[in-house]
C-alpha cells in the first residue's frame, strides 16, 4: 500500500468524521482538503461518497436505543410510526432533487470558489436565525408535525449545493421553521440516515466501473477512521449545543470562506484548477 495515499484516506476520514454533522459542510471541506492533498478524480469522489457511511454508522450506534424503539413501537404506536413518516417524508425532496440535478451540481459547482461563496452565505443566514425572535412549534422530534417534516426535507435539498452543509440546512431549516436547537439537531441527524446510505449506494453503483478491490485498503482506511471520529464529533456536539448556539459555526463557515477566496484571490493558491 503506498503510504501517501494511505495518509490521504486517513486525513480525509478524520475531516469527514469532524465535519460530517456540524453545520459547516463536510463536502466542502472534503472538496478544499481533498484539492491540497492532490486527492482528486473518479476514484477520489467515490472515495469521500463512501466514507460518509462511516459517519452513518457512527451516529446509528449513538442512537441505537432510539432506532429500535421506534422499530418495536411500529406495530402499534402511533408515536412511533408519526415519527417514521415524517423521516420518509423529509426524504423525499433529496430523492427527487438529487436524482433529477446531482450530475449537473457535481460538474458545475463542485469546486472550492462556490464552497467559499455558500460556506459565507450559509454563516450570514445561521447568524439571523440563531438570533431571530421566533416560537417554538416542536420542543422535540415526537412533537413534529407532517408540515414541519416536509419543510425541513426541502431544506435539505439546498444542501447539493457544496459548501451549504446538509446538517446546516437542516438545523438552521428546523430553527427558522419552529423546531427547538434540539429537535432540529436531532432530526438532522436522524434524517441524515436515510439520505447518506442512499447516496452511499447510489455512489457505488454509479462507480461501480472504476472501483477495484486493489482500492479496498484505503477505502478502510478512510472508512475506520470516519467512525471513530464522527461518533466523538456527535457526542460533543450533543453536549456542546446544551448550553451554546450555532454562532461560532456561522463565524467559522465565514472566516473559512473568506480565507479560501483571499488566497484564490491573491494567487496563493490556484483553486480555478480544481476538478471534482
Amino acid at each position: 500500500m503506498d503510504i501517501w495515499v494511505a495518509f490521504q484516506a486517513f486525513i480525509l476520514g478524520v475531516v469527514e468524521g469532524l465535519t460530517e454533522f456540524l453545520p459547516i459542510s463536510s463536502t466542502g471541506h472534503l472538496i478544499v482538503v481533498g484539492d491540497l492533498l492532490a486527492f482528486n478524480g473518479e476514484t477520489a469522489t467515490a472515495f469521500k461518497i463512501i466514507i460518509q457511511l462511516g459517519a452513518i454508522l457512527a451516529v446509528m450506534w449513538e442512537f441505537r436505543a432510539r432506532i429500535f424503539g421506534v422499530l418495536r413501537g411500529l406495530p402499534n404506536e402511533p408515536k412511533a410510526r408519526r415519527f417514521t413518516g415524517n423521516l420518509l417524508l423529509a426524504f423525499i425532496p433529496a430523492v427527487i432533487f438529487g436524482l433529477t440535478f446531482a450530475d449537473l451540481i457535481e460538474y458545475w459547482l463542485f469546486n472550492p470558489i462556490t464552497v467559499a461563496t455558500a460556506l459565507i452565505l450559509g454563516g450570514i443566514v445561521m447568524i439571523w436565525a440563531e438570533k431571530r425572535e421566533h416560537p417554538i412549534r416542536a420542543e422535540s422530534v415526537d412533537d413534529m408535525t407532517w408540515s414541519l417534516a416536509f419543510k425541513v426535507g426541502l431544506a435539505q435539498c439546498l444542501a447539493l449545493i457544496p459548501g451549504t452543509s446538509r446538517s446546516g440546512a437542516t438545523i438552521i431549516g428546523g430553527l427558522v421553521f419552529g423546531l427547538s436547537r434540539k429537535a432540529a439537531t436531532e432530526f438532522s441527524f436522524f434524517l441524515a440516515m436515510p439520505t447518506m446510505v442512499a447516496a452511499t449506494v447510489y455512489s457505488l453503483y454509479k462507480y461501480r466501473d472504476i472501483l477495484q478491490w486493489s482500492d479496498l485498503p484505503i477505502f478502510a482506511i478512510g472508512f475506520v477512521t470516519t467512525f471513530v471520529v464522527a461518533m466523538l464529533t456527535v457526542r460533543a456536539l450533543l453536549k456542546f449545543i446544551a448550553n451554546h448556539s450555532y454562532g461560532v459555526f456561522a463565524w467559522y463557515r465565514i472566516a473559512f470562506g473568506l480565507f479560501i477566496l483571499a488566497t484564490w484571490h491573491f494567487q496563493l493558491i490556484d483553486w480555478s484548477t480544481v476538478q471534482p
